[in-house]
């Protein structure tokens, strides 16, 4: 993953969704919101290195665009997940996904002024 700060740090992001989400079931509470916390979670450093193998500019700024889409809906989950009672909050993950988002929504600014 060499020096790409936003695909680096959307991996460290769902290496701690995954954590999370295994914390919970281990815990007994297996959980719909868990699964959708783990698919979109996942998804964003999986849109982000898609886009990085892109045929072209547009694809590139779809891609990217899906995983800010996936940013929000995680953002979603998490804040869910800290207003409810039944799952464990985990605040450490809203600020590495708000630098994300920020990441994101700067690169695909760029891209389209590029294009």
């Amino acid at each position: 993953m060499k020096n790409n700060v936003v695909l680096n740090k959307s991996f460290a992001f769902a290496v701690k969704i995954v954590k999370l989400v295994k914390s919970i079931q281990d815990q007994k509470k297996e959980y719909l919101i868990t699964k959708q916390l783990i698919r979109s979670g996942t998804s964003i450093g999986a849109n982000i290195r898609e886009g990085n193998n892109a045929e072209s500019k547009a694809d590139f700024i779809h891609k990217l665009k899906i995983a800010s889409k996936k940013a929000d809906e995680t953002e979603y989950w998490l804040l869910l997940c800290k207003n409810s009672k039944s799952y464990p909050g985990n605040e450490s993950l809203l600020p590495l996904l708000e630098e994300i988002q920020k990441l994101l929504s700067s690169i695909i600014s760029s891209a389209k002024k590029n294009n």
